[in-house]
């Protein structure tokens, strides 16, 4: 190829050139501004840089679907400015040699990376494949003619014969017809090295040895999922934190990190806080013993449902059973605020004998105050419930009370107990009121596994007793009807002791023992 001249340019249509920008229609708005470089073409304004880009983009394909194709006679336009848009200006060298500029005239397509401007040029396919990301949208042959005796001759624009080579004026270029179009060199692109996260850190591409980086990478996307999780899975849970630990030590061990060695000591403790927790939900000390999913779930509610009990058993103002099921049901009505609401179905619920008079020596004696008479009380519905008071558990001037839970907690107490004494299987044999005050107590003085006693040894009767107060004789006749109920099994009663296991479906409502 030769140089071409600037007498050859005066001959030469030079390329065409079009331009279309996207820029802030102002400060403080979201509009843009499209413009053209052709004087012809009006400016919009669109109210998105999205909706800027579609109408910049359908612009300029309108630009080229005016025009036929570009012209075989057109000046690189890319040459015309130095071929300044893939030459670096320090290149002076380069920029001199001839063969960078060549081949058919081609219609290419340039686009900003940010998407801020597009341009379509008429140049030479050497240029259009020398600039990064650009896309050839139409290309022509170079342009040829039949001579006097039938050989076709080479066209105007410059020839692909190798640089150097001789070309004489009476014989034709070495190369006619058709020129292959270079492809068109791709956008540069930066190699990135693959990186993985975990518990906030950035795990090191070049962390070694592999199998570490690899468990690191695999344990922060498997925390990840388990955070999308809509249930817990306590100990799947409690084995992430164990592989954590590990890994996090290994870490630590390698690099000399204070800090990751103290955050695996944390994943340690998570893991055993996770693996008690999910034994406490399970009621098993392994994970392949039966899973219970109970009604009061941590440790915490366990111990509230205790302390009241206690609280009831301490500050009943009237003795036997029925009046103590009965305070320990108001108490959780009321416990947080000393205030709540109760209908008859309340009290008739219970398996007493005569609810009426309880509460009107409830009230005689101050422990209760209500708006109305008993029979008021018995009588609301769930309509038009009847507001109660027990003034002694009204929070004192500092704002404390007996109990330490708060609002939100109540309630859980308070169904959890009324799930007990009205139990199916004991309200169809209409159990007694000390029964089910018995029912209730069991479930609170049992091992995870469901037996009676610290460490399933059994229940001493001078505690029994003091919780659920009755008769001599009355305890056997109790535990049978309770074992009638499928409420216990295997119940055994000595002079000291009662021994036995609550039965697998009482199991969700027990809290067991530390």
């Amino acid at each position: 190829m030769t140089e071409v001249t600037a007498s050859e340019l005066d001959e030469r249509v030079v390329g065409r050139r079009w331009t279309v920008r996207l820029d802030a229609a102002g400060r403080g708005s979201t509009a843009v501004r499209v413009s053209c470089s052709r004087p012809s073409c009006g400016e919009q304004r669109l109210p998105s840089a999205a909706a800027g880009r579609a109408a910049a983009v359908a612009h300029l394909k309108a630009h080229l679907r005016a025009i036929s194709g570009p012209r075989t006679e057109a000046y690189c336009a890319c040459r015309v400015e130095s071929c300044r848009t893939h030459i670096r200006p320090t290149d002076r060298h380069e920029r001199a040699q001839p063969w960078r500029c060549g081949g058919a005239v081609v219609l290419a397509v340039v686009t900003d990376r940010e998407g801020r401007w597009w341009q379509a040029m008429e140049c030479c396919s050497c240029c259009a494949a020398a600039i990064p990301g650009a896309k050839t949208v139409n290309t022509t042959p170079a342009a040829s003619g039949p001579t006097a005796d039938g050989v076709p001759v080479a066209a105007a624009c410059p020839s692909t014969a190798p640089a150097g080579a001789p070309q004489f004026s009476d014989r034709p270029s070495p190369a006619v017809g058709t020129r292959e179009v270079p492809a068109p060199r791709s956008a540069p692109t930066r190699r990135r090295h693959s990186y993985g996260k975990i518990a906030q850190r950035v795990i090191p591409y070049d962390l070694r040895p592999v199998v570490l980086r690899d468990e690191l990478v695999e344990l922060g996307d498997l925390f990840r999922a388990y955070q999308q999780r809509t249930e817990p899975d306590l100990a799947l849970l409690s084995e992430l934190h164990e592989r954590k630990a590990r890994a996090f030590t290994t870490w630590a061990d390698i690099i000399c990190d204070t800090r990751l060695r103290l955050d695996a000591q944390r994943a340690q403790q998570a893991a055993a806080a996770a693996r008690l927790q999910h034994q406490q939900r399970t009621g098993s000390a392994d994970s392949e013993g039966p899973a219970v999913t109970r009604l009061l779930t941590v440790p915490k509610q366990w111990e509230h449902t205790r302390a009241v009990l206690a609280h009831v058993a301490d500050h009943t103002p009237l003795p036997g059973p029925e009046a103590r099921l009965l305070v320990l049901m108001l108490t959780l009505r009321t416990a947080h605020t000393g205030t709540g609401n109760l209908v008859g179905q309340d009290l008739t619920a219970l398996g007493l004998t005569d609810p009426e008079d309880l509460v009107e020596q409830l009230t005689g004696r101050g422990w209760l105050s209500i708006p109305g008479t008993a029979g008021d009380l018995l009588a609301s519905r769930p309509e038009n419930p009847t507001p109660v008071t027990v003034p002694s558990l009204a929070p004192r001037g500092d704002g404390s009370g007996p109990f330490t839970f708060g609002k939100k907690m109540r309630p859980k107490l308070s169904g959890w107990a009324q799930k007990i004494v009205s139990d199916k299987k004991l309200r169809k044999p209409k159990a007694t009121a000390s029964t089910r005050l018995l029912a209730l107590t069991l479930t609170t003085q049992t091992s995870a596994d469901g037996r009676l006693g610290p460490g399933g040894q059994g229940l001493a009767l001078e505690s029994l007793t003091a919780w659920c107060p009755m008769g001599p004789g009355e305890l056997q006749h109790q535990v049978d009807q309770l074992t009638a109920a499928d409420w216990i099994t295997g119940a055994a009663v000595t002079d000291t002791r009662l021994t036995g296991r609550l039965t697998e479906r009482v199991l969700p409502l027990t809290c067991p023992l530390p």
